[in-house]
């Protein structure tokens, strides 16, 4: 007998052939099958006459055929196979390509459905390549809503629906694990209709109730989770850190600027966490160059003058000792022994036995912090740098690792985490819906905005001349690539290509250096060192540049294939220049021509600022682009739903509401850690 967890291999349909590629979409049992969704459809529910039919129609026919024939094209190594084909109003021709066997299934006299889009050849209106099926009950290809479904190569969309449609009456075997309750109060489909409807729905409106109670399943499992993360630490205490007023109005007063009111109250929501007994989780979201860095200083200082150690970790070295530097100027005056701890550090014996006996107040470094057994005296504030570059895994990861770390004490860290990529709300509400979130959307008073123009083929050389005279002003440049190596298929400027032309043929004078992913991470720390130092004039890069490195002669970027990027990454980008007085030049290079690539990129001309564009980006791109899907490791649904912010809201409510009522059955609470495994939540 069939039941939800039949191996694939048990239907009559799958041979290994079809096994090995089903098992590559990560189908493995028939409840895998009934949960790998359509990503659209395909209408072809009315029937239409032949005498109505109409170029570039999409149309399905009901008809009889009068002839088929292959014909074998040598020239073209391919055979056409041909039909004539007619119902009460006319006929029509019918063509396939390569699919000589038709000519066997699809015999004279029998009735069939045909699906596809009209097309002139040879100025004869025909049906080219239609999906085909018999006319013999109810349909499966044809005269429906038919699914278009995710596929990998040899496995078509009509051979999943072909094992997909007979295997539908096991939906009754599917246990809900959503409370009555809520899908009441939701108004959501029951999990088995919803999974039938999904895949062969009557309508296009039952189709997107099918979605939406999918789509809200998977975000509900999130928000719970988060939650419940939420309210688990809760109940863990922290050292509560006492607000100390006249120290941090001493610091702020000793700064050569003045802080934003963004980053006043972003300051204030950190210390008023800090002064509870229960741990800090607090995502500090600031826009390029708004200013992160001296909020999280304030909030290290304020903790380090308690008496109590400060680890801050960033992605790369180069970023560690970046912040190390910043800490070291802006707490010179405090009397606070800061160390830098890294891979490459020296004495990281010594470096360690410092931390151990807390005669280090902040420690700045790499994970190594958390990786290399280091323990501490008395840790009670974590932060975490460029908080975006770790999915939903790592980030469960280093928390658990932070708030385990050896410290001599019994409570848990205050942990706050930073990033400079704008979060569109809906995603703050759902995969940061753990964490509390300051804004920093204000620039620093006197930072000149950067000039950023599109620029296309013909206006290249004026860009160069511009570039060359920058540099010969004691001045740096950026040259963004999309790839590293020359594709064909993708016809875009690949770093090294790049990096050739400009150093052979555009600025042979100048000092050019390449930089990209497949380079070691101590090659990629000594270019960016050269860099900095001004040893190198202009850097040709893949996107390993994004993250927050500071380059105060950098006053020029050029992105080579700009159209290829998202808008956010571009503006991620633009932020690496104009971060010093000297006025900025961003020039976007593109090849395309469509009206849909200059509009997009005009986004960022007009955007006032990266939040804005982020919510652009996330409506144009959508979130698995935006967010990077394999990164998060989040269903597609999810994903599709980021931009529903009703159902985010609907979702997270009813998250709240099972965990107020404890509404969490046995049959939830296995959803929730399968849901949580697949998805690398924990």
């Amino acid at each position: 007998m069939l039941t939800l967890d039949t191996k694939i291999e048990e239907i009559k349909k799958v041979g290994p052939a079809y096994l090995k590629k089903l098992h590559k979409l990560n189908i493995k049992t028939i409840r895998d099958l009934f949960f790998h969704f359509p990503h659209r459809y395909d209408d072809f529910s009315q029937t239409t006459p032949i005498s109505q039919l109409k170029e570039g129609q999409k149309a399905t026919i009901e008809a009889k055929i009068v002839e088929i024939k292959n014909t074998r094209l040598y020239h073209k190594r391919m055979t056409l196979t041909d039909a004539l084909v007619k119902d009460n109003s006319g006929t029509i021709k019918v063509v396939w390509f390569n699919q000589p066997y038709l000519a066997d299934t699809l015999k004279k006299g029998k009735l069939v459905n045909l699906s596809g889009k009209l097309t002139f050849s040879k100025n004869i209106l025909c049906l080219s390549n239609p999906v085909y099926e018999l006319s013999q009950g109810e349909t499966v290809h044809t005269g429906r809503l038919v699914p278009i479904y995710p596929t990998t190569e040899g496995l078509t969309s009509r051979y999943i629906r072909y094992i997909i449609k007979p295997l539908l009456n096991l939906t009754n075997q599917i246990i809900d694990f959503l409370p009555d309750e809520i899908k009441k109060k939701s108004k959501l489909l029951n999990l088995d209709e919803a999974i039938k409807e999904i895949h062969f729905p009557d309508n296009l409106s039952l189709a997107q109730k099918a979605r939406q109670r999918l789509g809200f399943d998977e975000l509900f499992l999130i928000q719970l989770t988060t939650l419940r993360q939420k309210q688990k630490l809760s109940h863990e205490k922290a050292i509560p850190i006492s607000f100390n007023q006249p120290l941090v109005k001493s610091f702020v007063k000793s700064l050569p600027f003045k802080l934003t009111n963004d980053q006043r109250l972003a300051a204030w929501e950190i210390f008023q966490d800090l002064n509870k007994d229960q741990p800090m989780n607090r995502l500090l979201n600031g826009d390029v160059g708004s200013g992160k860095t001296i909020v999280a200083c304030m909030a290290g200082l304020e903790v380090a003058q308690a008496g109590y150690q400060v680890a801050l970790m960033a992605p790369t070295e180069i970023l560690a000792k970046q912040h190390f530097q910043s800490f070291q100027n802006l707490l010179k005056k405090q009397k606070l022994k800061i160390a830098l701890l890294t891979g490459a550090s020296k004495n990281k014996t010594q470096i360690k036995k410092q931390i151990t006996d807390g005669k280090t107040d902040i420690v700045i470094g790499t994970h190594a912090l958390i990786q290399e057994n280091i323990s501490f005296k008395n840790l009670s504030l974590a932060i975490i740098d460029e908080q975006h570059r770790f999915g939903i895994a790592q980030r469960a990861a280093l928390q658990k690792k932070i708030y385990s770390i050896e410290d001599g004490l019994p409570t848990t860290p205050h942990l706050l985490s930073m990033t400079a990529t704008p979060i569109p709300r809906t995603l703050a509400l759902t995969i940061y819906g753990d964490l509390d979130i300051s804004l920093i959307q204000e620039l620093p008073k006197g930072r000149k905005k950067i000039i950023t123009k599109i620029v296309t083929p013909t206006n290249r050389k004026k860009s160069y001349d511009f570039i060359r005279k920058q540099i010969e002003n004691k001045k740096q440049a950026f040259v963004i690539c999309p790839l590293i190596d020359e594709s064909e298929k993708l016809e875009i400027k690949s770093v090294t290509q790049e990096y050739e032309k400009l150093s052979q043929e555009i600025f042979p004078q100048f000092r050019i250096a390449m930089l990209h992913g497949k380079l070691k991470p101590k090659e990629k720390e000594e270019i960016m060192d050269k860099f900095q130092k001004r040893k190198i004039d202009i850097l040709v890069s893949t996107s390993v540049v994004e993250v927050g490195v500071d380059i105060p002669k950098a006053t020029v970027m050029i992105i080579e294939g700009a159209d290829r990027f998202g808008l956010s990454q571009l503006h991620q980008f633009r932020g690496r220049i104009g971060r010093d007085i000297h006025q900025s030049y961003c020039y976007l290079f593109t090849d395309s021509n469509t009206q849909k690539t200059n509009q997009r990129l005009k986004a960022i001309l007009t955007a006032k600022d990266g939040f804005e564009l982020a919510e652009k980006d996330l409506k144009i791109r959508g979130a698995g682009d935006f967010i990077g899907t394999r990164q998060w490791g989040l269903p597609d649904l999810a994903m599709a739903s980021l931009d529903d912010l009703n159902l985010i809201k609907k979702s997270r409510q009813a998250a709240q509401e099972v965990l107020d009522k404890k509404l969490i059955n046995s049959e939830l609470e296995n959803k929730l850690k399968n849901f949580q495994q697949n998805i690398h939540l924990e």
